[in-house]
């Protein structure tokens, strides 16, 4: 007589949720403490389980790190895509690429701080994921598209390089926040004041849209 069937499904399900929550905690303990100051204890804590099933699923604390920055690409990679910026206007998807960048750093400071601890370590662990690389060349396609776009429309110069361009409209949101505390104290301002964002975002739309726009 046959062995019933194991119920693998079940056992998926357990698995991707013990991964689910371990990448979770693994990313409020890398955000607050980068990856040096990360603790494996701490991180099986918060996700309540145990601690040698995150060396199970990942391997090792650096391991973990790279799959927490590349989930941390894969959403907001996933949310650029509900912007649907193909089906806008050329001006009016590049308006709204950079009023999402800055709305979703806002949303998500543990992006900024995770940015800052993958640079203190060079990068290497993104330079050995393909993964992220992927994930990004479809956001570098639909800028250029658009760029290409509004060029034929005879509303933007041409030459534009998207990769350039996208790294203007990230940098001066990145800057910014990252560096806020120490800009407000230099030049006596709030800068996370609702009327100082407000006044940021609308000089980041007007310096992205300056540089694209024909004159």
């Amino acid at each position: 007589m046959s062995a019933p069937p194991i119920a693998t499904e079940p056992r998926l399900r357990d698995a991707e949720r013990s991964q689910a929550a371990i990448l979770l905690a693994a990313r409020e303990e890398f955000a607050s403490f980068g990856l040096a100051g990360a603790r494996v204890d701490r991180i099986a804590e918060r996700a309540e389980v145990n601690k040698r099933l995150i060396y199970y699923y990942f391997g090792s604390k650096d391991d973990l790190f790279l799959a927490v920055l590349e989930q941390a690409y894969a959403d907001i990679r996933n949310a650029e895509k509900q912007l649907h910026l193909l089906e806008m206007e050329p001006a009016a998807a590049v308006r709204r690429l950079t009023e999402f960048t800055w709305e979703y750093y806002l949303a998500h400071p543990e992006f900024i701080t995770l940015l800052n601890s993958a640079n203190l370590h060079l990068a290497r662990h993104l330079e050995k994921s393909q993964r992220v690389q992927e994930m990004n060349s479809p956001l570098v396609q639909t800028l250029g598209d658009i760029l290409e776009r509004g060029r034929r429309d005879g509303l933007f110069r041409g030459g534009i390089d998207p990769v350039q361009l996208y790294i203007s409209i990230a940098g001066i949101a990145y800057f910014y926040l990252s560096n806020n505390h120490t800009l407000s104290a230099i030049f006596g301002r709030d800068l996370m004041s609702h009327k100082a964002r407000a006044e940021r975002l609308s000089h980041m739309c007007d310096v992205i849209l300056g540089y694209v726009l024909k004159d």
